[in-house]
């Protein structure tokens, strides 16, 4: 996957790659000290069903989905589930 900028990615929807739409990109975690991406921060579409999600949630209701699940970014931010 080439460089993106992180401007480019805030608000994207995020879709899985069976083309469920998940929602919204909120935000990107990341080590400090290593600068390695963990987690993308997901705010679900109120369609989406969090309960059968496999996906970890954090106290503000946003899904926690791996970067290593990311298959590709281009209209859509398409991760594994």
């Amino acid at each position: 996957m080439g460089d993106i900028l992180a401007e480019n990615l805030s608000g994207k929807a995020v879709m899985g790659a069976d083309g469920t739409e998940i929602g919204d990109l909120y935000n990107i975690t990341m080590d400090l000290k290593s600068g390695a991406l963990h987690h993308l921060l997901v705010s679900p579409h109120e369609q989406f069903d969090v309960a059968r999600s496999t996906f970890e949630f954090n106290d503000a209701g946003q899904l926690e989905v791996p970067v290593a699940n990311v298959q590709a970014v281009k209209d859509y931010i398409v991760v594994t589930r």
